[in-house]
Parts: structure tokens; C-alpha cells; sequence
């Protein structure tokens, strides 16, 4: 088991859900993933984050949305907490690489996913440059509402998949 997680496994309640709030931003995510504790290893930690993920609402999973920056951008519109500002810096490294053009571009899509859908458009931009997550923000414009909600909560949970393993590798 790793130093991170047997340290977790003991924290308080409340202490365990603050540290591990930054891999996903829904505050009940984080809750129900304490009560699992204790959680043996990186496996059995990321099959409880699934669980609970799969079991929220729509309003947990919007919670979870705001506390990321649009792409392209540093600064989610809800205050997020340090380590998750910081992973998302990372997570679009590549997308803050582009161009002028391209970044307007991507502002310019946002703007339009954000009045077709009410949220922001989440991707897991890791490793992926601006070009790739232009496309892929083009063709979700395309989904339904239903079929979109379900798409970015299948990239919020990879999202947190990775996320779960940086906080666990420190």
C-alpha cells in the first residue's frame, strides 16, 4: 500500500475528503469515497471512485464540471483548490501551447458548447493538443443534450483516474 493511502485511510473524515477533493471537485464524490475507507490500493481506490461517480446526480456531476477552467483558460469560474488548479495547468499544457488562432478558436467553441449545453465542455485534455481537442469539442457540439451529459462525465471520470494516481504517487 502506498505511503498516501495508508496515511488517507487514517485521516479524520473530514481531512480525508478535503485531500482527496481535488481528483474530481464534487464534494459528495469526495464524501462517498472517504466512507470506503479503508481502501487497500490504487485499484480498489479507483473501482470505489467509479462506484461512487456512477451513483450521483447530474447536480454532482455539474459540482464536479465547475472546478475546472474552461480549455485554453488557467482559472476555473468556481474557486477550485490549489492542487486541482495546478493538475489542470498540467492536463492542458499541450492545449496552452497554441497559437493565437487557435486559442480563439477554442474560446470561440467554448463560448458556443457553453449556450447549446449550460456548462462547460470537459475533455480530458491530457496530452492532447489544441487541434485535437478543437475536433473533439466540434463533434460533441453535434450530441443531444442527454448523450453530452453522459460524455462529459465519462471524461470527468478519466479525469479523475488520473488524478487519483498523481495524488498517489505524491
Amino acid at each position: 500500500m502506498s505511503e498516501v493511502l495508508t496515511r488517507w485511510n487514517n485521516l479524520p473524515e473530514e481531512e480525508a475528503i478535503h485531500e482527496i477533493l481535488p481528483c474530481c471537485g464534487s464534494k459528495t464524490w469526495a464524501k462517498s469515497v472517504a466512507t470506503e475507507r479503508p481502501v487497500q490500493d490504487e485499484d480498489s481506490l479507483l473501482a470505489a471512485s467509479d462506484a461512487v461517480w456512477g451513483s450521483l446526480s447530474e447536480k454532482d456531476w455539474l459540482e464536479a464540471f465547475q472546478s475546472h477552467p474552461r480549455i485554453g483558460e488557467s482559472r476555473a469560474e468556481q474557486t477550485a483548490t490549489a492542487q486541482s488548479s495546478a493538475w489542470s495547468g498540467q492536463e492542458q499544457q499541450k492545449a496552452a501551447a497554441a497559437d493565437e488562432a487557435m486559442k480563439n478558436a477554442l474560446k470561440w467553441g467554448n463560448r458556443e458548447y457553453e449556450l447549446k449545453f449550460g456548462r462547460i465542455f470537459i475533455v480530458c485534455a491530457t496530452g492532447k493538443p489544441a487541434n485535437e481537442i478543437l475536433e473533439i469539442l466540434r463533434r460533441r457540439l453535434q450530441n443531444d443534450p442527454a448523450t453530452e451529459l453522459r460524455q462529459a462525465a465519462e471524461e470527468q471520470r478519466r479525469i479523475m483516474h488520473i488524478r487519483i494516481r498523481k495524488w498517489l504517487a505524491g
